[in-house]
C-alpha cells in the first residue's frame, strides 16, 4: 500500500504551509482538473504543503452561468506559488452519459491545465484515475478519496471534510502516488 506508513501522527504538519517555505526542487504539484477540482503542493517525502480549489470564473453560456477553470488565475498561482519540480495531472476523457457541453469544458479545462502548466515550463506526468487510485487502493467513489486524504493527513482532514472537498481530496492523492512514483523510480527531481 502506497500510503505514507513512514510517519506518525506526531510528524505530520498542523497547519497547510506555503510551498514556497519548502525550498527548490522539493515540491510535487498534483491537479484533478475541472473545475471542480483542486491543486495539491507535496514535499517529495509525501508532506502536504498546500491545497486549494481549482482557480475558476463564472461565464455565461446561453442564458446559465457556468463556472469555468480560469487559465489567467491558475498561470498566477502556478507562478506565485514558488517552483515546482513536477506535476502530475489525472488524465481526464468522456465519461459515459456526459452531455457533449460537459465533455468540451472538461477537455477545455484540461487544455487550460497543461498549457499552464507548459508555459511555466513545470514538467508535467499524466495518471490515468485507475492507475493512481489503484497504487493508493481506493475504490472508483470520491466520498473514498475524501477518507483516505483524512487518514494520510489526520491533522488536515478539515481540508476535505465537506463533500465538495473530493477535489482536493484527490489531488492530494494523486500528488502522493506520484511521490510514490518518483521515489520507486529513482528519480531526482529538480524546480524548474
Amino acid at each position: 500500500m502506497l500510503v505514507r506508513a513512514d510517519l506518525s501522527p506526531a510528524d505530520e504538519i498542523d497547519t497547510l504551509v506555503d510551498p514556497r517555505a519548502a525550498g527548490a526542487g522539493s515540491v510535487i504539484l498534483a491537479l484533478d482538473p475541472g473545475a471542480d477540482g483542486a491543486l495539491a503542493w507535496l514535499t517529495t517525502s509525501g508532506e502536504l504543503l498546500h491545497v486549494e480549489d481549482m482557480p475558476s470564473i463564472e461565464v455565461k453560456v446561453g442564458k446559465t452561468k457556468r463556472r469555468r477553470v480560469s487559465g489567467a488565475l491558475l498561470v498566477d498561482l502556478l507562478r506565485t506559488r514558488g517552483p515546482v519540480a513536477h506535476a502530475f495531472v489525472e488524465r481526464v476523457g468522456a465519461m459515459p452519459g456526459q452531455g457533449t457541453a460537459s465533455m468540451f469544458a472538461f477537455g477545455y479545462a484540461a487544455g487550460l491545465i497543461e498549457g499552464a502548466l507548459a508555459g511555466c515550463g513545470i514538467p508535467m506526468t499524466f495518471v490515468a484515475p485507475q492507475t493512481w487510485k489503484a497504487s493508493l487502493r481506493l475504490p472508483p467513489d470520491k466520498g473514498a478519496a475524501r477518507m483516505r486524504a483524512c487518514q494520510v493527513w489526520p491533522r488536515l482532514a478539515a481540508k476535505f471534510a465537506r463533500v465538495k472537498d473530493d477535489g482536493r481530496a484527490e489531488a492530494a492523492l494523486i500528488g502522493l502516488h506520484g511521490v510514490h512514483t518518483l521515489r520507486q523510480a529513482g528519480v531526482a527531481v529538480r524546480a524548474r
